[in-house]
Order: structure tokens, then C-alpha cells, then sequence
């Protein structure tokens, strides 16, 4: 049988594929977790517009007639400090437009408060950002640069380079075989729990391939966009005196979007939020067939008496090897 007749109908045979395979599998387990955060910090962020919309602290100024005195710069700074007598105010925003409530800084020691107050009493209209805005900008520097800074995107760019190689070796794992790639598509739900989640795995990963790659790949493009642009200027140089975009930098554009799921309405975000949920499971599944392979073995070997060598399971090697 030919290498390519092998690929087609036995690609379990294949010394490659089982060469994939260990890098599929320790690859996926040395950078699970950092998928994981990725992908849930992902999802958390998707609704990122409509919830800074719902959460921003937005109160209105006291009801006035054009002739009421604006308080003074003095005057909103001792009102700060009556509210928070144990704080030391550090700035006062007195903006032009008094419509607005005037944003004033205070300190204490190491802590800091910024608050929200009416220009013309003085009162106290709650924090400057709220709670669930601040929440809201963890999961946003979470998920952009791992809370690390430059640092922490520099790791995201290069976690999204991984992760397209374990797209890439899931998918020549997934490959059973022509006469049996149908029954990859499901999940054998009444077989043994080491083969269910094997199914689980395999077709979680089919189907949700394109999205994951999708994600992988525009990672790396928001990380290192230079790469990218490079290769629209050589398939398309750029002209100077054309004001019309090009195809390829449409294309970026597109990138970008998919990748956060705003080029529609709230269907699609759900959509994108509930796929973010996908990785982790793999992880998950994952995570099992390891302990399966390496770890149970492992612990058995360490626990049995010298001498005494447990009994291959050919079933288990099988559904480890995707054979089965």
C-alpha cells in the first residue's frame, strides 16, 4: 500500500500522523490554559459596547434656571471633601459645559476615588466609572495583553501562532479514513466514557474548526499586522494617487471584524460568545485523553510492585490513537 493509499484509508498507520499526534497533544496541554483564558475573556467581552453603554455612570445635573451660579473650583473641592472627609482632593475637572456633572480626584494614602458632582449643589453623583465598567475593562486588558502590558500582547501573538499549529494537527488527526470520516462527524454517545469523549473531541473540533482558526489566525494579525500588510502591498502595491481601498485592505478590515464579531447585530455576538465557550471544552477533553495516555499509566506503574507490568487495554490504545 502506497504512502497516499495509507493517508486515505489508514492514516493511523502513518508514522507522521503519530508524530502529529504527540505534538497535537502536548502542544494543546502545555498551552491549554492560556486558550482558556483567551477564549472565555473573549466571550466576556463581546457585548464590550452594549454593556459600557448600560454600566457607564451617566447621572444628570440638578434641575436650573439660566441665572444659577456654577459652584466654584474652591467650593466643589470642599464639597469633595465633606463628602470624603478622610480623602485629599488632587484634581478638579471643571469642564466648560455646565450641563455636566464635574469629575473631581482624591487620594488617601495609596487608594484613589474619582466621583461625579453636581456644579451646582455640590452633591455626590456616585464614581466616575462604575464597577461593572472597571470589571468590564479587566476582562478588555485581560483578553488584549493578559493584564502584562506590551509584554502580554507580544504572548497573545505568539499564543495565536500555537494555536493555528494545533488547528492545523487537529485537523490531520481528525482524519480517519474514507471509509469512516461520516461517523467522526457525531458522537457515540452510548459507547464508554474514554470513547465518547474521544468523539467529543473529535467532532467539537470539526465543527468548530473555521471559528478557532478564524480567531487564531486574526490574533496574529492584530498582534503583528505588519506581516499582513506586507504581503497586501506585494500582491496589490499601493498607488498613491487612489483614494479607493484595496481588496486586501478590505480584507484586513474583515479580519479585524470577525474576529470580534461586531459586522452585526446581536445574533451574531451571541453566536461569537457562545463559540468562545468551544476551545475550553476542548481543553477539557483533551485534558482526558492526556490523563488517559500518560498520567493514569504513570501513576499505575509508580504504584505497582517492582516487576509487575500492567496489561495493555488494545481498545484504550486505540481510542488514544483515534483508531477506534
Amino acid at each position: 500500500m502506497t504512502f497516499r493509499e495509507r493517508a486515505l484509508r489508514r492514516p493511523q498507520t502513518l508514522w507522521i500522523r503519530k508524530a502529529v499526534f504527540q505534538i497535537h497533544l502536548w502542544t494543546g496541554i502545555g498551552v491549554g490554559l492560556y486558550v482558556v483564558v483567551a477564549s472565555l475573556s473573549g466571550s466576556a467581552v463581546v457585548f464590550r459596547r452594549e454593556l459600557m453603554r448600560a454600566w457607564a455612570n451617566r447621572p444628570q445635573v440638578s434641575a436650573h434656571d439660566a441665572t444659577t451660579r456654577r459652584l466654584s473650583e474652591a467650593e466643589l473641592a470642599a464639597a469633595a471633601r465633606q463628602a470624603f472627609p478622610d480623602y485629599t482632593v488632587t484634581k478638579v475637572w471643571v469642564g466648560r459645559n455646565g450641563e455636566r456633572p464635574i469629575d473631581i480626584w482624591m487620594k488617601r494614602d495609596a487608594r484613589e476615588k474619582k466621583h461625579l458632582f453636581d456644579p451646582y449643589t455640590g452633591s455626590d453623583l456616585g464614581e466616575t466609572i462604575t464597577p461593572g465598567v472597571r470589571t468590564l475593562d479587566w476582562f478588555v486588558s485581560l483578553h488584549d495583553d493578559l493584564l502584562a502590558g506590551f509584554t502580554g500582547r507580544i504572548v497573545n501573538g505568539a499564543g495565536a501562532i500555537v494555536l493555528v499549529a494545533l488547528c492545523i494537527t487537529g485537523a490531520i488527526i481528525w482524519w480517519p479514513g474514507v471509509s469512516s470520516w461520516r461517523r467522526s462527524l457525531g458522537v457515540r454517545w452510548r459507547a464508554g466514557w474514554k470513547r465518547m469523549n474521544w468523539d467529543l473531541h473529535s467532532s467539537i473540533g470539526f465543527w468548530s474548526f473555521l471559528f478557532v482558526f478564524m480567531w487564531a489566525v486574526s490574533g496574529i494579525y492584530l498582534v503583528f499586522p505588519h506581516p499582513f500588510m506586507a504581503v497586501v502591498d506585494f500582491l496589490e502595491p499601493l498607488d498613491p494617487a487612489s483614494l479607493t481601498p484595496r481588496r486586501g485592505d478590505l480584507a484586513l478590515e474583515w479580519l479585524a471584524k470577525l474576529h470580534f464579531g461586531r459586522f452585526a447585530g446581536i445574533k451574531t455576538k451571541a453566536l461569537w460568545a457562545f463559540m468562545g465557550l468551544v476551545p475550553p471544552a476542548l481543553f477539557v477533553t483533551g485534558a482526558l485523553m492526556w490523563w488517559n495516555r500518560v498520567l493514569r499509566p504513570a501513576r499505575s506503574a509508580f504504584t505497582q510492585p517492582a516487576g509487575v507490568r500492567r496489561p495493555t487495554d488494545a481498545g484504550e490504545i486505540a481510542i488514544q490513537e483515534g483508531t477506534g
